[in-house]
């Protein structure tokens, strides 16, 4: 009897008179004005359950109303901690029912990096706005129609890069504008932990597995926000120390950007090596942040005698609260899916470059 209430459950949506017929594109238009937005999660593993979801006990301006799982064991769990209502619970076949219940508003997408467009899109076409987790998708045609679906069903997209939410970080983007110490001549940008796991998507390229992703990400932001710029080529190596677990993807990558400006930037991304700083050398001085992507808050320090370490009591909250009042106010995302697609460009150019052994074109 309670496996027959499940079943019914994931597949149930709340429809209502008033909305169960408009287009998409109306729906999204009318929507009523709220003070809080209602987030619903795809996707209830790691990141969702030990940083999202306690981050939007924190917020402002959303809150947690949903979920969307493959697990049914989860559910109670996540109804009991959270006050989610069986008519907010929704298993991946039903995801697309959360059209017609006013209750969510956006849909946040935290699944393997393989499913991001298609959830993403689907996510879209219900009209409700769309955050995605980072990397946005593993190919540069995937972010493209994520992209084009939001912008048909008027719906903002936002990518979950944190760190751009994060005041110590915007301090050096600051930086790259105002050009206190002159130009960026030389950029030093990593990213890696040490992976223990032998069985997760992060290992598997058919669910968008290797670092550069995941970790490249961190280090590829790293570069192009303190310089301002688009990289133009790069060159790269890709490699393994443990081929028994990093057998279909890499492990590690040491890559080099080259920037309009002439500045380069040396980065690397690590399953197998801690490491996490950014040295930006400029003209006439230097900074440097050490941590530079890190959960737990980022610092750094200037040339200039200046200390970059502003609080921030969770970068999870921040994030959420800075792209729902986009939402709110409507004004564009901090980090929209443009933004995403940048860093896939960079992210296949290194494969490409490593593969050819040669300097690649962006």
């Amino acid at each position: 009897m309670e496996n027959q209430r499940r079943k019914f459950l994931y597949r149930a949506g709340l429809i209502t008179a008033t909305t169960a017929f408009l287009p998409n594109s109306l729906w999204s238009a009318t929507r009523p004005i709220k003070e809080k937005l209602g987030v619903a999660l795809v996707g209830l593993g790691y990141y969702s359950t030990d940083l999202l979801a306690p981050a939007l006990q924190l917020t402002q301006y959303c809150e947690l109303k949903g979920i969307v799982t493959g697990s049914p064991e989860k559910v109670p769990v996540w109804q009991e901690r959270y006050g989610i209502p069986d008519k907010n619970v929704y298993d991946y076949v039903g995801m697309d029912k959360i059209a017609d219940n006013p209750d969510i508003d956006v849909i946040y997408i935290v699944l393997p990096p393989s499913m991001h467009a298609e959830y993403s899109i689907r996510a879209a076409n219900t009209g409700k706005h769309v955050w995605c987790e980072k990397p946005m998708a593993p190919t540069v045609t995937e972010c493209e129609a994520m992209i084009k679906a939001c912008n048909s069903n008027n719906v903002k997209l936002s990518i979950g890069y944190r760190c751009q939410h994060d005041p110590n970080i915007q301090a050096y983007m600051k930086a790259a504008k105002e050009k206190p110490f002159g130009a960026v001549k030389m950029v030093s940008s990593s990213a890696g932990y040490f992976d223990g796991r032998s069985d997760h998507w992060k290992q598997k390229k058919a669910m968008g597995g290797g670092v550069m992703g995941d970790m490249g990400v961190y280090a590829i932001q790293g570069a192009r926000l303190a310089t301002g710029e688009e990289p133009i080529s790069v060159t790269a190596r890709t490699y393994t120390t443990r081929p028994d677990i990093y057998d279909e993807v890499e492990e590690t990558a040491m890559y080099q950007l080259e920037f309009p400006s002439g500045a380069r930037a040396a980065c690397q991304s690590s399953f197998g090596i801690p490491m996490n700083y950014l040295n930006i050398n400029y003209e006439k001085g230097w900074i440097k942040m050490a941590p530079h992507s890190a959960y737990s808050g980022n610092k750094g320090e200037r040339s200039d005698g200046k200390i970059i370490d502003f609080p921030l009591e969770n970068q999870q909250a921040k994030q959420m609260d800075d792209d729902a009042l986009s939402i709110l106010n409507d004004t564009d995302m901090m980090v929209p899916g443009e933004e995403g697609l940048l860093d896939i460009r960079v992210v296949e150019a290194v494969y490409r470059a490593a593969e050819k052994a040669c300097s690649v074109t962006i």
